[in-house]
């Protein structure tokens, strides 16, 4: 019984460290060579957590809209054309405080896709508890390169 009321407390915790991608919104048009704007939040936790750092990619991975793989289980650890990788240090933003802490990035798509879908894609490390236990996480959208 403590095995299943602490394995349950540790799946809790992980979970709680989560990110999402606030910004692109899925299916934002974007063009070869653009900069956009990737916002990345972490709710809220009780958990104590010391992050490490995330990776952004970009992968072609279909035709246009509805005819691709990006919604498919193909592309949910695939980072591709990585844009970015180094620290994340989500802070809350003075100016919004419903918002959960983030951190924005300014990532460039790469000027050889062509038109179609693509997914973005975040790597995220951190270490999570007293124990500093590491936990790592993906998380992608699709977006469409007009």
């Amino acid at each position: 019984m403590k095995f299943a009321v602490a394995l349950l407390a540790f799946a809790a915790s992980a979970l709680a460290q989560h990110i999402e991608i606030s910004s692109p919104s899925s299916f934002a048009s974007v063009k070869p060579g653009s900069k956009i704007t990737v916002e990345i939040g972490r709710p809220n936790s009780l958990t104590a957590s010391t992050e490490v750092g995330i990776a952004i990619g970009l992968w072609p991975c279909g035709g246009p809209k509805g005819t691709s793989r990006c919604t498919s289980t193909d592309v949910s650890q695939v980072l591709g054309n990585v844009v970015y990788t180094g620290s994340y240090k989500p802070e809350y933003d003075t100016k919004a405080p419903s918002k959960p802490p983030h951190q924005t990035f300014e990532v460039t798509v790469p000027s050889s896709f062509s038109k179609g879908e693509v997914s973005l894609g975040v790597a995220h490390l951190s270490l999570v508890g007293a124990g500093a236990e590491p936990t790592y996480q993906f998380a992608n959208i699709t977006l469409v390169v007009s």
